[in-house]
């Protein structure tokens, strides 16, 4: 199956170049309310499942031993832009577990954001572990670990038992069985598993939504769902696009992105999660295509929509600051 053209980019009047990708919405039964492409194609989530990797972190009470908030919560599902802030706050958890960044293993690099970047070349000689975008994570798998007496060193390992939790977990929201097969490893380290597109949605949507969810599981997903919507600065950061979906309705909408196209979404009190992949695994195209696709769900006449539609049409400029053409989601996505 051919996906469909999602994203255009304009260059005067012209498409110069497009984008194909699918789309899937659902709710907490699992039935689609709106779809575009092949959504039982399997995809790697990468970093956009951080939420579903958090949940051992809350549900094994290490959050309320270390006394983690909103912004420690937010963190630990976040892929963030390395600011001052969000590596101080990641080595503030792993200290209330008597860890340091010697503890984490994601490995260093600098921030992908250039602003960050040239902060941090000023500032610093080299990046440590904790200005990796999954150092939250980390720290929160860290502190899952102490909390629970296992032993952190190799967590980042396929057989780690804080990684089999994180397994069984997945497998009970997706429905997808994951393992060695649909195994691959995620730029952080750590297993990365390929699962349909419409399971992807469907875990979200229960997590948004609690339908089918123990309720030890489903409070802590709705506790990291609404820490992120409280803290969105801190699940990527200034001028990142899931900050700035947040932000267009606070506590309304749950955004993350993942590596190479992917990004999920979720409206709680619509009870509806949305996953999607950009085919060429492009930022550009996936931000407008869930910024198109979560328009949809919000009143014609709204400002949000209206928000929400602008962010799935971006003016390009050139070094001059010329207007030169548009990233564009497609009639396909938009109403």
């Amino acid at each position: 199956m051919t996906n469909p053209v999602t994203v255009e980019i304009t260059r005067g009047s012209h498409v110069e170049s497009r984008h194909r990708g699918s789309v899937v919405a659902v709710d907490g039964d699992g039935r689609i309310v709106f779809s575009l492409g092949d959504v039982e194609a399997a995809v790697f989530p990468r970093s956009a499942c951080k939420a579903m990797q958090a949940l051992p972190l809350v549900e094994s009470g290490a959050a309320d031993a270390y006394g983690f908030g909103d912004k420690e919560l937010a963190l630990a599902c976040a892929s963030h832009s390395g600011e001052d802030e969000h590596v101080a706050l990641a080595a503030a958890m792993l200290e209330k577990a008597g860890r340091d960044v010697d503890t984490l293993e994601c490995g260093a690099h600098w921030s992908s954001s250039q602003k960050v970047l040239i902060h941090q070349a000023r500032t610093m000689e080299t990046p440590t572990a904790l200005h990796n975008n999954c150092s939250g994570k980390h720290a929160g798998f860290v502190c899952a670990c102490c909390h629970q007496d296992i032993d952190p060193k190799g967590y980042v390992g396929y057989d780690h038992p804080l990684q089999k939790a994180i397994r069984g977990t997945m497998e009970s929201l997706t429905g997808a069985a994951l393992g060695h097969d649909n195994c691959g490893t995620d730029g952080c380290s750590i297993p990365t598993y390929a699962v349909p597109l419409r399971g992807l949605a469907h875990g979200f949507a229960r997590m948004a939504t609690g339908v089918g969810l123990e309720p030890l599981r489903a409070r802590a997903s709705r506790r990291l769902f609404n820490a992120c919507m409280a803290e969105p600065f801190f699940v990527a950061g200034t001028g990142k696009a899931c900050t700035a979906l947040m932000q267009v309705a606070p506590g309304r909408i749950f955004a993350k992105t993942g590596a190479e196209g992917v990004f999920c979404a979720a409206i709680p009190e619509q009870g509806i999660a949305i996953a999607l992949k950009c085919d060429d695994g492009h930022s550009r195209a996936s931000e407008a295509m869930v910024a198109a696709v979560l328009s949809r769900f919000f009143e014609k006449d709204s400002a949000i929509r209206a928000a929400l539609q602008a962010m799935a049409t971006v003016n390009m400029h050139n070094w001059n600051g010329i207007h030169v053409g548009d990233v564009r989601a497609t009639a396909a996505l938009m109403v």
